[in-house]
């Protein structure tokens, strides 16, 4: 039973995990599976996190939604990549059809107040904070002259000859961002005023294009470096890949502002923090090699 449950591990790992780092023992693993284990987590330790809850049928979350009111979030209680989130959602038919389509990732659902501001991927080991990242959905600044269509091939040609290709993905001229566009009245012939931020997707997610920059460590509030550490010890984890939103900025304390934790990743997607669009591509090899010489127990069981 063993070897079987090692080869489907391995299968998952291979099939839906390529990038991600394993460096966490399987009960640290057990214990960030969902995102109902890290919201109760949160709560344990008093660390800022959404008002939310776990739902099977949608009419729970509809209850949510009039005591709360919106902007919501829905997503998947099991899932990684942000595959089947979906947010901010404004009104009731917007949360209906999110609702559905999350439950086609998972069964469980989660429902989370929305909190609009700046999304990080925190990375952080013991003692230490190994890489910060801010995340964006895809995004093109006009020119004042191009259509969207011709600031995407020029930003995707760019991402090219910076050879970014091995984490990021190029941005995608399909139906999912013609919609997006449609929503605030664009098309992709729409020629933006120079300057002009014209966001493509709502997901800071890759794989339809998102955008990765390199924080400096050295910015950080340190009310928040304290945070990710409690994190951490919270967790019981040798490395964890912190998902926080902050109202304002990282450099400023979360004590000062919104901000709310939004998951943990034991086994965080660490590849994509050696391909930034913007910011200093960081030399993380001191901290490979002190994970790399960690005793991890159970490394190879699901």
């Amino acid at each position: 039973m063993k070897w079987l449950k090692a080869k489907i591990y391995h299968w998952i790992s291979q099939r839906y995990m390529q990038g991600c780092s394993s460096y966490n023992n399987l009960d640290v693993r057990r214990s960030c599976r969902s995102k109902e284990q890290g919201r109760a987590k949160f709560a344990e330790g008093g660390l800022p996190h959404a008002r939310g809850l776990i739902f099977f049928s949608p009419f729970k979350a509809i209850s949510f939604a009039k005591k709360y009111g919106f902007p919501l979030v829905i997503k998947p209680n099991v899932s990684g990549y942000s595959r089947g989130s979906y947010f901010p959602i404004n009104n009731f038919k917007q949360l209906w059809k999110a609702i559905f389509l999350a439950k086609m990732w998972w069964p469980t659902t989660v429902i989370e107040q929305y909190l609009k501001g700046e999304n990080y991927r925190v990375v952080v080991i013991d003692g230490k904070i190994m890489s910060v990242i801010q995340r964006y959905p895809p995004f093109v600044i006009g020119n004042g002259e191009d259509s969207i269509s011709s600031l995407i091939d020029t930003e995707n040609l760019l991402r090219e000859e910076m050879q970014l290709y091995g984490g990021m993905f190029p941005i995608q001229k399909n139906q999912r961002t013609a919609d997006h566009l449609n929503k605030q009245r664009l098309t992709f012939d729409s020629v933006p005023a120079k300057d002009e931020h014209i966001e493509l997707y709502f997901r800071v997610a890759l794989a339809p294009g998102g955008i990765v920059r390199t924080i400096d460590k050295t910015t950080i509030h340190a009310d928040n470096i304290e945070l990710f550490l409690e994190t951490l010890k919270l967790f019981k984890a040798n490395i964890l890949g912190v998902d926080i939103i902050f109202e304002n900025s990282i450099e400023q304390s979360h004590k000062g502002q919104k901000c709310i934790l939004l998951e943990v990743n034991s086994r965080p997607y660490l590849k994509m923090h050696d391909y930034p669009r913007y910011g200093e591509k960081e030399d993380l090899s001191a901290y490979y090699k002190e994970l790399d010489e960690l005793d991890i127990s159970q490394a190879d069981t699901f």
